[in-house]
């Protein structure tokens, strides 16, 4: 790696040609993260019917919600060396396969395992994230890659908003029982249809992965200089294309000298990730990997109905606010592509978590300021379904958290009565500044769009030396679904049990640490080649 040429300084990567068809691809290849986005985000607006249907409560819905957690942590133990093994390109169409798969398995669920196997199924294909920020990291230029990496978040909230909104129109249609509905079983099928949608997108993004060549930099690893330099003609033109190719083939040969070893195995380069020449990076990469699921981010995405309504500001409300976010989201990401490859990745990312953890706490603050109480009169206006007269020992009793008022609804009307009932029993009794919350969770979204979620992709794709990057990446990635899991496994817990202000109040800690440790260690890798950060992290290079 030493002595490396920057491509996107040196062989004209900025052209017009190059541009277009490496946006077309990544797009292509990308378009993986909105179907993610609906997988994720589709569960969300089903919580009332599955806990009805299949007869659970928040903790089993959890177990649903969580699943694909779990899935991509098993998926990712293996992802690394598939990738090396079979390449990019075959490695994405088996993900294309499961998404598919799960899908349809979910929508055919007929009790809560088979529709947690069925989650589960999908998360395997969750490593989609990591294998396309993979993908297109190999065949951007450098100019252009923090762009074209960062499409697949865009990809992301657009399917998170596409659920969302799908979520909202199918519970509006339910809800004013049109003849219609009920003639298509929508009614009757409510959350089969909401996880339905996903089947059409998964379809197209299987047919847009058989469209795709295999990455150049897998099959220089693998030997097969021709079918590189063929795929490489196809990105740019023909002259740039043979310098390109000499830049990767110095690269791989300077890691196998270095490794001493032809085709190192999985264990090997995970040795390697904490040699003195790599440990930098792999501190910044699992840092990074670390602070973006423990901001919260899954929990109030993949829960977002329910999240909603712990602001007491009803069911219709719980299913509105997760459609004007998701617009906030989709703002917030298209900023981000217009300026990260402008104003760089680091000023972007200690920025956006800046406002992420003012945004956390300011949630915080305002559940821990909040007051519970049942009055006579919202007790009378609650819905005929609750039984009003067990609430009568109630009115007027204030409650300082929402724990203890959540208690004694359970012991009052029944667990499962309660929380099937939850958005109505809090719109009733709950008093807190809602605009301060909603404003903060919007602005927490739309902090985290803009930096962490779109960057994390960007830097995991830039930091690692090839001969590693097929296994730290999914290591990485490893780490974030782990976490993820944990977050989303245990948010219904940890709201039943200990309340939404602590919740949100560790969230902003796990930030604020993150932060400070970023702050110190990421160096700027806007606009620079894959090799030259290497050789920077390494210690070869002063910082430019």
């Amino acid at each position: 790696m030493a002595g490396a040429i920057d491509l996107g300084q040196n062989h004209g990567f900025n052209s017009a040609q190059t541009n277009s068809r490496a946006l077309l691809l990544a797009i292509m290849v990308c378009f993986g993260g909105f179907v993610f986005g609906l997988d994720a985000a589709l569960v969300s607006g089903t919580k009332t019917y599955v806990m009805q249907d299949l007869g659970t409560d928040a903790i089993g819905y959890g177990y649903a919600v969580s699943a694909p957690g779990l899935g991509v942590v098993f998926a990712l133990l293996v992802t690394g060396h598939i990738c090396d093994r079979l390449g990019r390109r075959r490695t994405l169409l088996i993900i294309g396969w499961l998404y598919l798969l799960s899908a349809i398995f979910a929508v055919l669920s007929q009790s809560l395992w088979q529709l947690v196997a069925a989650r589960f199924l999908g998360g395997l294909a969750f490593a989609s994230l990591s294998v396309s920020s993979m993908y297109v990291g190999e065949i951007a230029p450098p100019a252009k890659r923090g762009l074209l990496v960062a499409v697949n978040q865009l990809n992301i909230v657009f399917g998170l908003f596409a659920a969302y909104l799908a979520n909202y129109f199918i519970h509006g249609w339910v809800e004013q029982g049109a003849s219609w509905v009920s003639a298509i079983g929508m009614d009757r099928y409510t959350w089969q249809w909401m996880l339905g949608v996903q089947i059409p997108p998964s379809i197209l993004w299987i047919i847009f992965l058989i469209r795709i060549p295999e990455s150049p930099r897998w099959l220089m690893l693998r030997g097969r200089r021709a079918e590189a330099e063929s795929v490489m003609a196809r990105l740019m033109p023909a002259d740039e294309a043979g310098a390109a190719i000499a830049d990767i083939e110095t690269t791989v040969a300077a890691d196998r000298a270095q490794s001493g070893e032809h085709d190192a195995g999985t264990l090997h380069h995970l040795r390697r990730m904490i040699s003195p020449t790599i440990v930098r990076a792999t501190i910044i990469g699992l840092v990074i990997a670390a602070v973006q699921p423990t901001t919260g981010i899954n929990a109030i995405m993949f829960y977002a109905p329910y999240v909603i309504e712990q602001v007491g500001v009803g069911v219709d409300a719980s299913f509105l606010v997760p459609v004007v976010n998701g617009v906030f989201s989709i703002v917030a990401t298209t900023a981000a592509l217009f300026f990260i490859d402008r104003i760089g990745r680091r000023t972007i990312l200690l920025g956006g978590l800046g406002v992420a953890a003012i945004s956390l706490i300011a949630c915080s603050y305002s559940f821990a300021s909040a007051t519970y109480r049942l009055s006579p009169a919202s007790i009378a206006a609650l819905p005929s379904t609750i039984d009003r007269d067990a609430l009568a020992p109630m009115a007027g009793r204030a409650f300082d958290g929402d724990v203890a008022f959540k208690d004694e609804l359970n012991r009052a009307l029944g667990k499962q009565v309660a929380q099937a009932n939850e958005a109505e029993l809090l719109k009733a009794g709950t008093n807190i500044n809602s605009w301060l919350v909603l404003a903060s969770i919007a602005a927490f979204v739309a902090a985290f769009q803009f930096s962490i979620g779109p960057i994390m992709w960007v830097i995991l794709s830039e930091i690692f030396p090839t001969a590693v990057r097929g296994v730290a990446i999914p290591a990485c990635a490893l780490l974030t679904s782990v976490l993820n899991y944990g977050v989303q496994q245990f948010f219904p817990w940890q709201l039943v049990n200990l309340g939404a202000a602590s919740v949100f109040g560790f969230y902003a800690a796990c930030v604020c640490v993150g932060l400070a440790v970023l702050w110190k260690m990421l160096p700027e890798t806007k606009g620079r080649s894959i090799e030259d950060i290497a050789a920077e992290l390494a210690g070869r290079k002063e910082t430019q």
